[in-house]
């Protein structure tokens, strides 16, 4: 799987979903192309699904909330013939890399996340119709949705069958899904998550698997009046339109991506990659209706976009890159402008979805199993939801004082009120909360320093960065560092930072992630699973897979 892995589509280009708006209802059809892989090697049968299926799931998400702001409910369901969805396709997790499983599982529950709290964030609620065999990371799409109503039949049902069949975690989400969201009481779920047949009709409303259960006779009618009923119940306000979500503008080189927000440079001898972000050189627009007028060429989101396109390519296309370094140019007070206007209209529907997809794209750097570190150099914008980058990654290094033959302004920090709780953490704090866990009163302090411009003595004062440098000392420093991380065990790395980076209470996406981290990113390297008579290879041959029965 050398294949360069694109995160960018739009519905001209779906082959595996179709949407059909009737406001306020949004009709969502998972239509898997069994010709459709990303990779040569399986077919897609059963509406069983690849990172493909996943990226164009998720682009449906992103522009349900921005171009189709009108939509109050929206229900998945199958196109398909008495199946919902087979879950993960099996030849193509087979025949995967370790590297690509992980990742495309990671990215999965992403979205996942990104649907379940769209009504929380958005108004967009979800509901899930299951027709069919519903199983493994198909019951995972549904369990994601707010409401689930499966139709009582002889061929519908709901299963995490991986256990017995595969020799893997039930998909993270999907175990955590049915103890933490749905409650299932716990040998229940242990009697559920160990059976191939799954669970069908009323039984799976007793066990708290399924909200409702009607027979094949009115099921699509019940579907359509819940539907009704929970769009007439919306508080979202009515919106007439959405924006147009444009593509992005990129170019490729060979050691290097241009965006127009974003430059990434590619260092692949020294295994790290140096992301900059360029700050608005405009001023902010005036009022949110010239906001909505630039669509997605306004700054806070054409930013958002490019940053995100950039973190998820550096995930699955340069591995080997082991530390993201992050750097900022621009004027913060310009930025902190652009940011004001939003936050101080984070009623208006744009406004609050701007506001959400930085909060996304934050959690999105925080679970990237890559060193980060910060970079704060003269001139830099580290500002508003720049700032958050600070807190984000596992160090950072500030430039102290003038520096001879840098013109650039001092290298300052500035924090807005959206560090105070519009980009919580996925341990729902803030990153300023979760930074001082043992001392919150320091967050309280730090609310009065909004607005200051925070030189590096201040800063390190303050414990917003964990070094600062004068020129004496800066280039020996950071080159250092960069050596040291470089030089780490990949494997021990990603163990020591997500354990790091989520101090405080656990929710369910900490947990979701966590055991994805730990649980699932060894269990995929275990021979039971993966060697060549483990149960992934030998699925589907009759054969079940021969196993080490020491229990570790």
């Amino acid at each position: 799987m050398t294949k360069v892995i694109d995160f960018q589509t739009d519905p001209s280009k779906y082959r595996h979903w179709k949407v059909e708006y009737d406001s306020p209802i949004a009709w969502l059809s998972m239509d898997v192309d069994e010709k459709g892989g990303l990779f040569d090697g399986y077919e897609l049968k059963l509406n069983s699904y690849d990172l493909g299926v996943d990226i164009e799931l998720s682009d449906v998400v992103q522009r349900m909330r921005f171009e189709h702001p009108e939509v109050k409910v929206v229900v998945m369901r199958s196109a398909k013939d008495k199946v919902f969805c087979a879950g993960a396709n099996i030849r193509m997790l087979g025949g995967a890399p370790h590297a690509h499983k992980v990742n495309f599982c990671k990215f999965t529950n992403e979205t996942r996340n990104t649907y379940e709290a769209a009504l929380a964030d958005s108004g967009q609620n979800y509901i899930c119709a299951i027709k069919g065999a519903c199983a493994g990371g198909g019951y995972e799409l549904a369990l994601a949705c707010n409401h689930l109503m499966l139709t009582d039949d002889s061929t519908s049902s709901v299963a995490l069958p991986e256990v017995p069949l595969l020799a893997v975690l039930p998909g993270t989400g999907g175990l955590t899904r049915v103890t933490d969201k749905r409650k299932v009481r716990r040998d229940l779920a242990d009697v559920f998550c160990s059976i191939e047949e799954g669970v069908k009709g009323k039984r799976a409303v007793e066990w708290r698997l399924v909200d409702e259960v009607f027979p094949n006779s009115t099921f699509d009618e019940k579907v359509a009046e819940r539907a009704k009923q929970l769009a007439d119940d919306s508080t979202k306000a009515d919106v007439a339109k959405g924006i147009e979500l444009t593509p992005i503008t990129r170019s490729f080189a060979e050691d290097s991506i241009r965006y127009s927000t974003i430059e990434v440079a590619l260092d692949r001898k020294q295994m790290r990659a140096t992301v900059r972000v360029k700050g608005p050189d405009a001023a902010a627009p005036a009022d949110m209706t010239v906001f909505e007028a630039e669509g997605a060429e306004a700054w806070m989101l054409r930013c958002a976009r490019e940053l995100d396109d950039a973190i998820l390519h550096l995930r699955n296309n340069e591995k080997e890159l082991g530390l993201i370094e992050f750097q900022t140019q621009g004027d913060p007070e310009i930025l902190l402008a652009h940011e004001a206007l939003l936050l101080e209209n984070c009623d208006h529907w744009l406004a609050n979805e701007v506001l959400h997809y930085w909060k996304r794209l934050l959690k999105r750097i925080d679970m990237t199993s890559r060193s980060l570190v910060a970079i704060v150099e003269h001139g830099s914008c580290f500002a508003g939801p720049l700032a958050e980058l600070l807190w984000a990654v596992d160090r950072s290094y500030m430039m102290l004082e003038e520096f001879d033959d840098d013109d650039r302004p001092l290298a300052v920090i500035t924090l807005s009120d959206g560090n105070f709780g519009t980009y919580k953490m996925s341990n729902d704090l803030t990153r300023l909360e979760t930074r001082f866990l043992g001392t919150p009163e320091q967050v309280e302090k730090l609310r009065s320093a909004i607005g200051e411009a925070l030189e590096a003595d201040a800063a390190e004062e303050l414990g917003l960065i964990t070094y600062a440098y004068d020129d004496i000392d800066w280039e020996d420093e950071v080159r250092l560092f960069m050596e040291e991380r470089a030089s780490f065990s990949p494997d021990a790395m990603t163990g020591m930072e997500a354990n790091l980076r989520f101090a405080g209470p656990e929710t369910m996406e900490t947990r979701i992630f966590g055991r994805l981290t730990a649980w699932q990113n060894w269990i995929f390297q275990r021979p039971n699973a993966v060697g060549e008579e483990g149960a992934l290879q030998r699925y589907g041959t009759g054969v079940r897979g021969k196993y080490n029965m020491e229990r570790v």
